[in-house]
């Protein structure tokens, strides 16, 4: 059964950073692109950030040039490191690839004063 578990959320002031972690157990995920999701509140899934096998990335517009998704096959793990944060950046966070593996708990971010 896979699983994936999603860390590093917290609460952090405006222009803060975070680096976010996704561990994936029951699968290899070497063998798919991966990605960063994000819900806000009253808000739907919105995909953030990609990343093929051999570490093509790919960012939505509202977040290129602050975030960094990277990976380490050998640890079955995925990072999306979060820079010059903003309150419209509040949001959970999950990965996940697409078609999606069932979704993890993911990890609560915060921005605000």
């Amino acid at each position: 059964q896979v699983q994936l578990v999603e860390s590093g959320g917290g609460l952090v002031q405006p222009g803060g950073s975070l680096r976010l972690s996704c561990v994936a157990s029951g699968t290899i995920i070497v063998l798919y692109t991966m990605n960063w999701y994000r819900q806000g509140p009253g808000k739907e899934r919105e995909l953030v950030a990609s990343i093929t096998p051999g570490g093509r990335t790919n960012y939505v517009d509202s977040v290129n040039g602050r975030f960094t998704i990277s990976r380490d096959n050998a640890k079955n793990t995925v990072w999306l490191q979060m820079n010059s944060l903003k309150p419209e950046d509040t949001a959970v966070y999950y990965c996940n690839k697409d078609p999606a593996f069932a979704w993890g708990q993911g990890t609560q971010v915060t921005v605000s004063s």
